[in-house]
């Protein structure tokens, strides 16, 4: 069955906005059989253009989305006499596709649809349709671009696409795997190979209209191009072969690329997926200059060569680091990639520990949780579990679970180090950074010995790496050298002068966490409170949570630990804000516009979640009321819940380890005091707002 029929095509489209002139041409859809509930489909058209506005430049709008109410793909038409503001800078739409996939989206059907997206690329197809008289001229126009049957007129591209026709688009292309037939350019222009990736967020229109658009510009430009296609229709990879030749690389994406390290030790152009379909001539320039400087300073392509190497020999790890970033920046970055890190070590051991401590007390009774620490792997008699293991025993299965978590958390301090010096520099940071951290954690330095060895090691192994040595010896640098030289200067430092003072300082800090009662604590709960609202998932937020979580290594086997107080109240205030803005958005609809009442539907998730971001969209579009409101409900969770004294030994999780939270109804009733003040207050200082008439006018924008 064809993807557009007459009864899919409207020549007279109008509407008061997208939202109305979508449901349409959904009602279209509906009246073909092809849509089995319009509300369903519609709904899913909504959250697709929340996520990005689908009016392109040239007077197109293409609002799509893949749903469970499509029984098949298909497309319907509408030209708009006066045009329809679909979101595009340059002005409203006056073509528009309606794009039906469904949910699965899976069958060949869908290799249409990147042929649609390209098509819409060529100024004689719009022309046609702008031209067009009959409903049928549209669907002749229409399948001559999308036939489901019609030949391949081409090889397929690296990214799974098929070629447009050679008359529509005034010029033959190939994408075989090994690259594609140069064009004739002037003599004196070199002709560069170039490579790209696509993808947009749903991957069924800009990442293929995006791919074209480059294809186009590097054809114009007299450069050969292939790009791979990451969209609904599959990915075809591209090539190892293909990108080794390539002189530069082009990303216009709006998703992670797929094995980006591909690419690693090229030029590289990265932009937003939009940027491939307006400006495709400006990237394939940008592309040029970076060639350019490229071949006049080849020390920048021999760093860039020396750091793929360096990430493919530490197996894809990545840091959190910005190239330019301020110094206090880079400081923040190198300490959260330690701690991204660190954290999976912290949940597997926390929550294994917390399960134990559980188990323990169903067998052992209430001091169950003080009888299983004394369980190892090198303990004396029964307390043995590698020599005492009973698979019918709940002790044992304790013993067990608080074993291997407490392996886990012995690596904490070790990786936490490791990765600070391993954002700082690169592969040859993790010896001494982690061996500093093991160091560290034995003389009792804790998490603090951990931050100062991996800073230390960090810097101490970047000024190796850049010593200026005989030819010979570069090949040794990385394996030998560097973490021998690096190794001894920050442990040998650290073991003699540093770690003294910081252990003092740490058992000074331990002391106070741990004298903690009343007033202090409430205080400290409200400091860590406000900064967890008051950035949402941002620096301060990320390291009040910091704070938290390397704070867990101190807890040992206790199951009353302050530290474990403060990993609760940190947790708790973060679920305030994305739960506030949810149930303000439920009570008081009419203060929020309608893409905030669409957000406050997934911020009862993410919030339950312990997301802090799902209240970000709110924050942006009101930040004063919104932080403000925030910071203090968060505030008022966070002294709740140290003064209720619960625990918590999982660093993530939100309502879904509510099981490993002691006193968790006190958790509970902490974290909804926080939602309520934040929601009242939220909802106060918007209903003063004079302009409410405004915000129930852009409720149906």
């Amino acid at each position: 069955m064809s993807l557009i029929t007459e009864e899919q095509v409207i020549l007279d489209l109008t509407g008061a906005d997208r939202h109305e002139a979508t449901r349409t041409l959904g009602e279209r859809l509906v009246a073909s059989g092809r849509c089995t509930d319009l509300d369903t489909f519609i709904d899913d058209v909504r959250k697709r253009e929340e996520v990005m506005a689908t009016g392109l430049p040239g007077g197109i709008g293409i609002p799509h989305a893949r749903s469970a109410a499509i029984t098949e793909p298909s497309l319907v038409f509408g030209r708009a006499a006066d045009g329809i503001d679909w979101g595009a800078k340059d002005g409203p739409a006056t073509l528009v596709f309606l794009i039906a996939a469904p949910e699965g989206g899976g069958d060949a059907h869908m290799q249409m649809l990147p042929k649609l997206a390209r098509a819409l690329m060529k100024k004689d197809f719009k022309a046609a349709l702008a031209a067009a008289t009959t409903e049928e001229e549209v669907v002749r126009i229409v399948s001559a671009e999308v036939e489901l049957d019609a030949p391949a007129a081409a090889p397929a591209t690296s990214g799974g696409s098929t070629a447009a026709s050679a008359a529509s688009a005034g010029a033959d292309r190939t994408g075989a795997a090994g690259g594609s037939v140069a064009t004739a350019t002037p003599p004196a222009k070199r002709v560069l190979n170039l490579v790209g990736v696509t993808s947009c967020p749903t991957g069924i229109a800009h990442t293929y209209m995006a791919a074209e658009g480059l294809e186009n510009a590097a054809k114009a430009a007299g450069h050969q191009m292939v790009v791979e296609t990451q969209g609904s229709a599959g990915s075809k990879p591209l090539s190892p072969e293909v990108i080794a030749a390539a002189d530069a690389v082009i990303f216009a994406h709006d998703l992670p690329v797929k094995d980006a390290r591909r690419f690693a030790g090229k030029p590289l152009v990265d932009v937003g997926v939009k940027k491939g379909i307006s400006d495709g001539p400006g990237l394939i320039n940008q592309a040029e200059q970076l060639v350019a400087e490229w071949d006049a300073d080849p020390a920048k392509r021999e760093a860039a060569a020396a750091a793929a190497a360096s990430a493919a020999a530490s197996g894809g790890l990545t840091s959190k680091v910005e190239e330019g970033a301020s110094t206090a920046t880079k400081v923040r970055q190198w300490l959260m990639t330690g701690v991204s890190y660190m954290i999976p070590f912290v949940a597997a051991g926390g929550i294994l520990i917390a399960l134990s401590f559980m188990l323990a007390q169903v067998a052992l009774g209430e001091d169950g949780a003080i009888q299983i620490v004394k369980y190892g792997l090198t303990a004396e008699g029964e307390f043995n579990i590698t020599q005492n293991f009973n698979p019918l025993s709940l002790t044992s299965w304790a013993a067990l679970l608080f074993v291997i978590g407490g392996a886990s958390f012995g690596f904490l301090v070790p990786i936490l180090s490791g990765f600070i010096a391993f954002a700082i520099a690169d592969r040859p940071g993790l010896v001494p950074g982690i061996v500093g951290g093991s160091v560290a954690a034995t003389m009792g330095a804790g998490f603090l010995g951990g931050l100062v060895t991996g800073l230390l090691g960090g810097f101490v192994a970047r000024w190796v790496s850049n010593w200026n040595v005989a030819k010979g010896v570069r090949g040794v640098m990385p394996v030998v050298v560097i973490p021998l030289v690096s190794s001894l200067i920050t442990i040998g430092l650290f073991i003699t002068v540093l770690g003294r003072p910081i252990k003092g300082l740490t058992d000074g800090l331990n002391s106070w966490l741990t004298g903690m009662t009343g007033a202090s604590s409430i205080i400290l709960g409200v400091i860590l409170g406000a900064m967890m609202g008051f950035d949402l998932g941002g620096p301060v937020n990320k390291v009040a949570y910091a704070f938290a979580t390397t704070g867990l290594a101190a807890a040992g086997a206790s199951t009353d630990a302050p530290q474990l107080k403060i990993m609760a109240a940190v947790m708790a205030a973060g679920m305030v804000a994305p739960l506030a803005m949810a149930l303000a958005t439920t009570i008081r609809p009419q203060l929020f516009s309608e893409p905030e009442r669409e957000n406050g539907k997934a911020a009862w998730l993410l919030g339950f979640s312990f997301i802090s971001e799902g209240a970000i969209p709110f924050a942006a579009a009101d930040p004063v009321r919104i932080i403000a409101s925030s910071v203090v409900g968060s505030a008022v969770t966070g002294a709740l819940a140290m003064l209720f004294g619960t625990t918590l030994r999982a660093p993530h999780g939100g309502i879904w380890v509510l099981p490993l939270i002691g006193n968790f109804l006190l958790f509970l009733v902490a974290l909804a005091a926080g939602v309520l003040v934040t929601t009242g207050l939220v909802v106060a200082l918007k209903s003063r707002d004079s302009k409410l008439a405004t915000v129930e006018a852009s409720a149906t924008v």
